[in-house]
């Protein structure tokens, strides 16, 4: 086998489907790549070599998981499907047999894992199910603090959440909790050809630098729920919007005052630094 028929290609996806009995299923998200030169690239752009412990959620038949194995040191996935689970060391073994040893398998809902083998993953390289892929991306950003960068594909409009500013249109909760953790940027832009069954929507690449949260004294809860309260009532200002949360809209202006945010501007006008100085001046009456 030559190192070009080491990844799958559509057949090969379409083969070891049929022999599973598989049916991609909404609700899983599972829209499976079946475009080599897509994965080459997503390796490439997520700068894997050989020193690096990598982590993959949702690895479906393995056409990332190869890719990412040829290059990197360590390579373990997470999966949720039975089905899949079972048949994804089969597919190692017989595609990339000399590094089979490199490869975990961790059978189990990516939302709950807290616990990998091996060596602490440094990077995050996924094809996240559209829809669970900003709890995914989140959970994974908060159970591994040893993730030093990421590059996931997921929804092209998720994808322009995750990297928005304060101040765009869709800048929001995914927006703020990302920027916590995290700087994104878009690293491209993926068509729907590459997957069967190919989806109704674009995808899009996210790149991602871990770097320290805002110091404060708040918790990442606390800050996450000033956050979550703030885009509630995007329309509102935050006088309104954090009434619930602070006791009263007296009490959340006077937080807003506290905290130096306009009482008046909007959630999509504030960085996750203002939402932390916001969370550090909660009333203790609203607590």
């Amino acid at each position: 086998m030559t190192a070009a028929d080491v990844l799958l290609g559509p057949g090969d996806v379409r083969e070891l489907a049929a022999a599973l009995g598989l049916r991609p299923t909404k609700q899983r998200g599972q829209n499976f790549v079946i475009d080599a030169n897509t994965v080459r690239r997503i390796v490439r752009a997520a700068g894997v070599g050989p020193d690096d412990t990598v982590l993959e959620v949702g690895p479906g038949l393995g056409s990332l998981t190869l890719a990412l194995l040829a290059e990197a040191a360590h390579v373990t996935a997470v999966e949720i499907d039975d089905v899949l689970a079972a048949a994804l060391p089969a597919t190692i073994a017989a595609r990339l047999p000399e590094r089979a040893d490199r490869f975990a398998l961790v059978h189990d809902d990516a939302l709950r894992v807290m616990d990998l083998p091996g060596p602490p993953p440094r990077a995050l390289v996924a094809n996240l199910p559209y829809n669970v892929a900003v709890p995914v991306l989140l959970h994974m950003l908060a159970a591994f603090p040893s993730l030093e960068r990421g590059l996931v594909m997921v929804q092209a409009e998720v994808a322009d959440r995750l990297v928005a500013g304060p101040g765009s249109k869709v800048y929001g909760v995914p927006s703020v909790k990302a920027a916590w953790y995290a700087k994104a940027r878009r690293a491209g832009s993926i068509g729907r050809t590459v997957f069967w069954p190919a989806p109704n929507v674009d995808s899009g690449l996210v790149a991602l630098e871990r770097r320290d949260p805002p110091v404060t004294t708040a918790s990442r809860a606390e800050v996450f729920a000033v956050v979550d309260a703030a885009f509630a009532q995007r329309r509102k200002t935050l006088r309104s919007a954090l009434a619930g949360w602070a006791g009263s809209p007296a009490a959340a202006e006077e937080a807003c005052r506290a905290a130096g945010v306009p009482a008046t501007a909007r959630g999509e006008a504030l960085t996750v630094t203002d939402f932390a100085r916001l969370a550090e001046h909660r009333p203790d009456a609203g607590r």
